[in-house]
């Protein structure tokens, strides 16, 4: 509950430090004093927007603060602990204007952004204004109403999840289905490409095979030269070849050796290389056997490249490129032929996604209708007590999933009235007149506040438009509504007033430089004395204030 809102130099309120209390607290003041100026501060402070025009003249910047208790506010505790915020059972919410237009906010000391107050906001206190009954008119308005005194938010959750993984998947399809035709050109284009290059036949590694082989087969006649000359010169020629002259060389060295020892390690080498000679010799006519002079083979490497080179320059690849080429098109054939699968699968999910929704958005419709009969007798009892005898209330759901599908279900909801005998039920707003409007409100709004979770309420002069008896009856009822929860009420109605378990009143004064509002408790006899004044004016009589008296006694 809302314990304490501090107001400075907002509008024309230079400083204000309200303590409020359980039960029902009735504002009151005269005309233009700014009985609804603290809503509108603590409006601020839940996150709405703000002008720089709220800061009071010649001031720097508004201060406003609002005070709650949270020992019955599970919802809000949960939330403020989840965003690293909690400070105990008490929230403290804090909102700083400038004159630039600039604001800060904050949570329990930490700032945030006003759409985080105006989160919490929604957990911490609901506001009732003086045009709810426009408000009324419209279905989506109606249908929240509704929704807000089932309490089923669970169920409106899931269906609204449900709803949108069905049109996720919708959007998917119809994606799919729109570049079928682009997908079926790009997929005979490939698939031509792809027979194409699977008569090739080229596999991996073969294009650089083929050209090691080009090499070698288009210069095997000088391969076959170079490899004789080697081995004459090794040890086939007949002059002299250098194995012979390492064999000479060794003669001459063992002579050296008897003469010195100590050159018997030249010996050694010149054996060595004697050794290397022979072994290089007969590897070389190893290698000269095999060199192959085919003109066929050559043939067939080189029309080969070309078919490589060929098919690498229409592709636009490099020759060595063109296998992983080949190996990427095939894929995309593949998944491009899987592509009316896909399709058929997708069509599939979303049959089964919109049972999955329709069953979620029937359960809601069942919900609905049973929670509107139960509001159409409530409200019909409350027109009753309003003066509206013959009232009749009722809430029309229509289902209808083929055309109306939306996350929030598939129900039209109309408001329907009847004000006098034999007048059959028709649309709220072609049948009642604006004082019946403002009563039916009035009653819609006291009901469903009833089933609201926010341990606060405010209803700002939703009583226009009402007097006399019937304004006793809205008085009784908004007192029994603080009997469960806390009820603050701007009104400008005596009986509403004398029904409050607290009265706080607005006054204003101004000494022709600047303008200032308060709002302070009245105490009992000042209480009598208000009332008084909203009963009869200025002009305060014993009558008046004998009657004033019996409406705090009657509340």
């Amino acid at each position: 509950m809302l314990t304490n809102l501090t107001i400075s130099n907002f509008a024309i309120v230079k400083s204000l430090d309200l303590e409020l209390n359980n039960g029902m607290t009735t504002i009151t003041g005269e005309t233009g004093a700014g009985k609804s100026i603290a809503i509108d501060a603590l409006g601020l402070c839940l996150g709405d927007r703000c002008e720089s025009s709220v800061v009071r003249p010649n001031e720097d910047k508004a201060e406003l603060t609002a005070s709650f208790s949270l020992k019955d506010n599970l919802t809000a505790r949960n939330w403020l602990i989840e965003n690293d915020l909690a400070d105990g059972d008490e929230c403290l919410l804090r909102r700083i204007v400038t004159k630039e237009g600039r604001s800060r906010g904050y949570i329990n000391g930490s700032p945030v952004p006003a759409s985080q107050l105006k989160i919490l906001g929604q957990q911490l206190i609901n506001i009732h204004g003086q045009h709810a009954h426009q408000q009324l008119m419209k279905k989506e308005y109606q249908l929240s109403m509704l929704d807000q005194y089932a309490g089923h938010h669970q169920l409106l959750n899931r269906c609204r999840k449900e709803y949108q993984l069905w049109r996720q998947i919708k959007n998917e399809l119809k994606k799919r289905q729109q570049n079928r035709e682009e997908n079926e050109a790009q997929r005979q284009l490939i698939s031509y490409q792809v027979i194409e290059l699977n008569e090739l036949g080229l596999i991996d590694g073969e294009y650089q095979e083929l050209e090691s082989e080009h090499i070698l087969l288009s210069n095997s006649g000088q391969l076959v030269s170079l490899t004789q000359t080697l081995l004459n010169v090794l040890y086939e020629s007949e002059e002299e070849n250098a194995l012979g002259l390492l064999q000479r060389a060794t003669n001459h060295l063992g002579e050296l050796n008897e003469l010195d020892s100590s050159t018997e390690e030249f010996n050694t080498m010149v054996n060595d290389a004697v050794i290397q000679i022979e072994e290089v010799g007969q590897n070389l006519q190893r290698y000269f056997n095999n060199i192959e002079l085919d003109p066929e083979r050559l043939s067939y490497v080189e029309e080969r490249i070309g078919k490589v080179m060929s098919l690498a320059r229409k592709h636009q690849v490099q020759p060595v490129e063109l296998f992983q080429h080949h190996q990427d098109l095939s894929q995309q054939l593949e998944s491009l032929d899987n592509g009316d699968e896909a399709l058929d699968e997708l069509k599939e999910n979303l049959e089964t996604q919109w049972a999955s929704y329709l069953k979620c958005a029937e359960k809601l419709t069942k919900s609905r209708r049973r929670y509107a009969t139960e509001l159409n007798e409530y409200i019909s009892a409350s027109m009753h007590d309003l003066s509206m005898e013959n009232g009749q209330f009722n809430i029309e759901i229509t289902s209808d999933p083929e055309h109306h599908a939306t996350p929030l279900g598939i129900d039209l909801i109309e408001f329907q009235v009847s004000t006098n005998p034999g007048q059959p039920l028709q649309c709220l707003a072609k049948v009642a007149s604006g004082g019946e409007l403002s009563r039916i409100s009035l009653a819609i709004q006291v009901i469903t506040a009833q089933k609201v979770e926010t341990p606060s309420l405010i209803f700002d002069e939703v009583d226009v438009g009402i007097s006399g008896p019937t304004a006793a009856v809205v008085g009784r009822m908004l007192r029994t509504l603080g009997k469960s929860t806390q009820v603050i009420c701007v009104t400008h109605l005596p009986q509403v007033a004398g029904s409050g378990h607290q009265q706080l009143f607005v006054a204003k004064k101004s000494d022709n430089k600047s303008t200032e509002t308060t709002m302070n408790l009245l105490t009992e006899k000042a209480r009598v004395k208000e009332l008084a004044r909203l009963l009869a004016g200025d002009k305060i009589t014993e009558t008046t204030l004998a009657n004033a008296k019996e409406l705090l006694v009657a509340a």
